[in-house]
Formats: structure tokens, sequence, C-alpha cells
């Protein structure tokens, strides 16, 4: 169940909110070949399983900007913000891939609302830390400071 805001300037007094987790979610290897296709990004890493099952990870991994795009899957399930116009992926402050997703592996996301910051008019902007983890493994697939914009 994501964290329930009731409107965008609520926002501004939920600076340290701690999200989730989300449902796991399987990166199957379509979703990878998909994302390949999609970006144009077709390193054997990824797409050739017998060549991959023989590369340093022992197995196709999903892109580390596939895993990015997926903050944008966990973010509403992490948080719901209610009663705004829009919201908008504004960027990424930074993103780090500590450890690869493995093919058929599961992740999720917790968050932490990081910072908020009134734009006016009923806008705001946050800051939202997404660790994206891996099933059974101690560093996270990603760490993510996503910016996102609320408009009342």
């Amino acid at each position: 169940m994501p964290a329930i805001i009731e409107s965008p300037t609520a926002l501004l007094d939920n600076v340290g909110l701690q999200l989730g987790p989300t449902d796991w979610l399987t990166i199957e290897q379509d979703r990878i070949d998909r994302f390949a296709d999609a970006t144009g990004d077709h390193q054997w890493i990824h797409v050739d399983p017998g060549r991959a099952a023989t590369g340093p990870f022992g197995a196709p991994i999903a892109h580390g900007y596939l895993t990015l795009s997926l903050a944008s899957n966990f973010l509403p399930e992490l948080i719901e913000v209610q009663n705004l116009s829009m919201g908008i992926n504004y960027g990424v402050n930074k993103a780090r891939f500590p450890s690869p997703v493995l093919v058929n592996a599961r992740i999720r996301a917790r968050g932490e609302v990081m910072q908020v910051d009134d734009l006016g008019e009923g806008a705001v902007q946050a800051v939202t830390r997404v660790v994206i983890e891996i099933e059974g493994e101690d560093k996270p697939a990603a760490v993510i400071e996503t910016v996102s914009r609320y408009i009342s």
C-alpha cells in the first residue's frame, strides 16, 4: 500500500517519510529483450543467454537503465499524492547501480522523501530516494534520487 498524501502541499510536512516496500517484480528475459529493442542496446550480456551464461555474471543481466526506469513503476506503489492536476517526472539527481539484476531475479523498492520545496501556487518539487532491492542480495540493484513535481 502506498503512503497516501492528501495534497501536493501536504508533502511539505512529510520529509523523512519512509516508503514501502513494494511488491516483488520478476525481471524476465522478455522484459530485458523489449527494453533492448526500445533503446537499441543489444549488448550480449543482456540479450544473448547462451553467451551470457559463460560471461562474468553467469546469466543475462538487466540493463542499468531498465532498472532505473522501473522507478516509475515503483513510485505509485510507494506514494500516492492526491488532489492534484498532474505529477511530472522532473529528473534524477543521482543514480547508482551497485549490483546487477540477473534474469529472473525479483526486485522491489523502498523509498524516503528526502526533500520537498514549495514552488508556489499549490505546486511542490519532491526528491525521493528510491532503493531497488534484489531478493536475497545484500547490495541493492539501484539507488536513485528521483525528482518529481506535483501540481494542484
